[in-house]
């Protein structure tokens, strides 16, 4: 179980929460404290949290300061997961060309996929995803949206995203967070209606043919 009584820190407010064997979306607007949630349950910026040792965060950016690294060289540190090789992940996202490619040289796309393959080599009992589409191209955001979706792919997942669409059809259960606080803890069902949807977003997000949509 991760859990949290009453933290409080410089953006997290009072907030408690417990997650157990579950799946995950963490919503909320720029400033909200997603971030932040995300490393505190992963114990980077915390150690109150309970059975955080099999935790695995993903960041939004891929930085490391070794330039002469290559892609495999980098994915054969989070290869615990013996359930799957390299050469599988490579496949299942398709960036077998960057196998010998150096990761300073990686375009952010590559570079959002080669992190995603780090996380399926590690698969711990739970990934944190951090924006995990930010960056990438549609193909490979629906290739990431089933890999997410499949339960023998990754244990538990913890998805932070401001892709609305990707959240409601991932189906997992929403927290948002507001100034820090969870405003709403509670179903997929429950969030995606439209009177939830415009207490958070006005009336600038509607469900239209079974899909989110950002009235402009």
């Amino acid at each position: 179980m991760l859990k949290l009584d009453n933290f409080s820190n410089y953006i997290l407010d009072n907030l408690s929460l417990e997650i157990e064997n579950k799946n995950l979306i963490i919503l909320g607007s720029n400033g909200s404290g997603k971030t932040t949630l995300a490393k505190v349950l992963a114990g980077l910026l915390s150690d109150k949290i309970i059975d955080n040792k099999l935790i695995n965060y993903i960041p939004t950016n891929l930085d490391i300061f070794d330039e002469f690294m290559d892609v495999d060289q980098y994915l054969h540190l989070s290869y615990f997961n013996k359930n799957i090789n390299k050469k599988e992940v490579f496949e299942l996202l398709e960036i077998s060309d960057l196998e010998n490619k150096k990761v300073k040289s990686l375009s952010s796309g590559e570079s959002q996929l080669v992190l995603f393959a780090s996380a399926i080599l590690h698969n711990a009992k739970y990934t944190i995803l951090d924006e995990p589409t930010a960056n990438l191209d549609p193909q490979k955001i629906k290739t990431i949206f089933h890999l997410i979706k499949n339960n023998y792919i990754l244990n538990h997942k913890i998805i932070i995203t401001h892709n609305l669409n990707l959240a409601y059809k991932l189906g997992f259960d929403i927290i948002y967070l507001k100034n820090g606080k969870i405003d709403f803890n509670g179903s997929s069902k429950e969030f995606f209606n439209q009177k939830t949807l415009d207490v958070y977003f006005d009336t600038t997000v509607q469900i239209k043919d079974e899909n989110i949509v950002v009235d402009l």
